[in-house]
């Protein structure tokens, strides 16, 4: 890292282990409401959390805490996708072709192992998820960071 002569902080170990843990009480399986409430509450925690903390220097960790709760939210459409005459009919709707939806509705597999296959990658993508309200986390950090 280049020294700019500019003096960098960071968040302390302790804030970023409770902002991932409150994200993952908000983003729970068995967590009732709508997936724009969900949603909603999110984009106001993690607003408040990088305007708070978005001096600092952090810009590794709010990439792999977006990944992660890219994830997470994959995860929650999965599980409420129930059936899987639901789960085939959704993924030929987000554009999955018939034979490999098929297969992905039908798995065994668990819920989280399911969304980190590439199809549930394909289907719900992360632009998918920005359309239904979701703010992109290294967007509102790059803006908060270059701001200060």
């Amino acid at each position: 890292m280049e020294n700019t002569g500019k003096v960098r902080s960071r968040p302390f170990k302790a804030a970023k282990l409770k902002f991932r843990n409150r994200l993952r009480k908000l983003t729970s399986r068995k967590r009732p409401g709508t997936f724009k409430q969900i949603i909603k509450e999110i984009n106001l925690y993690t607003q408040g959390w990088i305007n708070y903390y978005g001096i600092g220097d952090m810009k590794i960790f709010i990439r792999s805490v977006a990944h992660w709760l890219n994830h997470r939210l994959r995860q929650i459409c999965w599980k409420r996708w129930k059936k899987v005459s639901t789960k085939f009919r959704m993924l030929r709707k987000y554009g999955i072709e018939e034979e490999e939806a098929w297969k992905v509705a039908n798995t065994r597999k668990g819920y989280w192992r399911v969304t980190r296959s590439q199809t549930l990658h394909r289907a719900i993508t992360k632009k998918k998820l920005v359309s239904w309200g979701l703010k992109d986390l290294n967007k509102l950090y790059q803006r908060r960071y270059l701001s200060y």
